[in-house]
């Protein structure tokens, strides 16, 4: 049997220089915040629960992980002398068995770079249990990261049936043909290509001195129709940016978006609400100094939106008005601040609507720039409205749905930022 998120606890409360008497419970200790000063979150994603299986179409379905061996790709926004993986049960309801665990520099598709293969352990051990409702870190791992280039993280799940996932993550990895293929490097047996990260929700570098920026949000943050396996959502960009501006070397940006994702009400499809999941999602994150936060566009929309039998993504039909969503603005930044975590407002983007919800936009909107509540504003409705109709989207910053950006208008919010922003401390 692997070892358990107590025992991992345990470790985490010696390393930090705690007495055995003064461990913290094990699942404070297992989660995001338990790592020591120096590390950094450098990738993530934020958790969604896999919907019921009654009624939900195939595509809200997690595939078949039984006896096969998952092989994920990330690309982390900060460069460490060593690193460390989080997995996730957290929406498990029994314990989740992981083994064969290990990380390389990924090659073409599901192949792997030969001889850059290093084993993950959890306190000492190539397997790991977690139990309901936990997360887990990784003992340190001697591999150098480098800012950008792609990372494959691998491991095989025996009988597990994902409950936990990031349905949209923009990004092909791959599910193999039943057994253990961790340590195969020409990716043959990774016959099934897959777009969602599956219990693998963190990866942490070690760089001291650096600190990170989390932009947390909906879809327009997660990136949807942004161009499969470019990097092209905003925090990629805002990363790339920084990058140009050599500041790539201190500033980790790690994206928490969900698509569908609502600030005040959970979905069975779309995550838990935003300033539910804000706390571990975004606060939780190592070295977290900076949030940017996007949301609300769904709140106001799903209102409107008619229920349906079967899997209604979009329940509660819950309308609302500015003035709620102001409201659970003011629990973020009170969150943050309580943190000394600095948290920056992003205006809500054009989306076609209506007139009754576009006056809550607007009216949501001055708030955000007039309130001096955040810690400051990025209008990225500024940056992405046509002028001629500013409750729309400039034509070549749409996808084409009216709602979401283009790669190039994901380029544009990017720019929106000011990259001075992040050294005003």
């Amino acid at each position: 049997m692997g070892l358990s998120a107590n025992a991992i606890a345990g470790n985490t409360a010696v390393a930090q220089g705690q007495g055995p008497g003064q461990a913290e419970s094990s699942v404070q200790a297992a989660r995001h915040s338990a790592l020591p000063a120096g590390w950094v979150s450098s990738w993530s994603m934020a958790a969604q629960q896999v919907p019921p299986p009654e009624f939900a179409p195939s595509f809200n379905r997690a595939p078949d992980t039984a006896d096969r061996t998952v092989r994920q790709i990330v690309v982390p926004s900060l460069s460490g002398a060593g690193l460390r993986i989080r997995l996730t049960n957290r929406f498990g309801s029994v314990p989740l068995k992981l083994r064969s665990i290990g990380i390389a520099t990924t090659g073409r598709g599901a192949q792997i770079v030969a001889g850059s293969e290093k084993p993950v352990t959890f306190g000492g051990r190539a397997d790991v249990e977690i139990p309901p409702g936990e997360e887990v870190w990784s003992d340190p791992v001697a591999k150098s990261v480098i800012a950008g280039q792609a990372l494959s993280v691998s491991f095989v799940a025996p009988g597990a049936k994902a409950t936990t996932w990031h349905k949209i993550a923009s990004q092909v990895s791959y599910l193999s043909t039943r057994g253990d293929f961790a340590a195969s490097t020409d990716g043959a047996p990774f016959r099934a290509p897959m777009t969602a990260y599956l219990w693998l929700d963190g990866l942490a570098v070690d760089a001291p001195g650096a600190r990170g920026v989390v932009a947390i949000g909906d879809s327009i943050t997660d990136g949807m129709r942004s161009t499969l396996n470019a990097n092209r959502r905003w925090p990629d960009q805002l990363a790339a940016r920084l990058a140009r501006a050599g500041g790539a070397s201190k500033l980790a940006v790690v994206n928490l978006g969900i698509s569908g994702n609502r600030l005040l009400n959970d979905s069975p499809c779309y995550g838990q609400a935003l300033e539910k999941r804000f706390r571990t999602d975004a606060l939780g994150q190592p070295g977290v100094r900076d949030v940017i936060v996007l949301i609300g566009i769904n709140d106001i929309d799903f209102g409107e939106v008619p229920p349906h039998r079967g899997l209604d993504c979009d329940a509660p039909h819950v309308r609302v008005q500015a003035a709620d969503v102001i409201d659970g603005y003011r629990r973020l930044i009170a969150a943050a601040h309580e943190r000394h975590v600095r948290i920056f407002g992003g205006t809500l983007t054009p989306a076609g609507l209506t007139d009754d919800r576009e006056r809550v936009r607007t009216e949501i909107n001055e708030w955000i720039r007039t309130s001096h509540a955040f810690d400051g504003v990025i209008d990225f409705d500024a940056a992405l409205r046509d002028p001629a109709d500013p409750r729309r989207l400039l034509p070549r910053f749409d996808s084409d749905d009216h709602v979401h950006p283009s790669d190039a208008g994901y380029a544009r919010m990017a720019e929106a930022i000011p990259l001075e922003i992040f050294d005003a401390r």
